[in-house]
């Protein structure tokens, strides 16, 4: 699977958003995205299951429980990927950055 079509999932994505404070057991991430998103337990141990098999995220074992956490290598492959289109955005913003310190402001209709 694409890293893309991946992250295309919502859910997968608010995972992802959950884990990137620290690692989190699995009953704590199915409570969170059972609420949010009103889908089961079984539903988000899938999107759990997407996640590890295309190295999203990691799982370790303490006791019963399974730990997740958010695994960045794929994450950084996607942030070389977008470097190549990254420059379509940023010579945007440096130049709303630049009229924002003059304050100009665009002309009244």
């Amino acid at each position: 699977m694409h890293a893309f079509d991946v992250l295309g999932d919502p859910v997968r994505r608010r995972i992802l958003d959950l884990l990137a404070d620290g690692r989190l057991p699995a009953g704590h991430i199915a409570g969170v995205i059972g609420d949010e998103f009103g889908i089961s337990q079984p539903a988000v141990s899938q999107h759990l299951r997407v996640l590890r098999d295309n190295g999203f995220a990691t799982v370790t074992a303490e006791g019963t429980r399974r730990l997740y956490a958010v695994d960045p290598a794929p994450l950084r492959e996607i942030d070389t990927w977008l470097d190549r289109y990254r420059s379509f955005w940023t010579q945007r913003l440096d130049a709303l950055d630049t009229e924002l310190r003059r304050g100009r402001r665009t002309p009244k209709d």
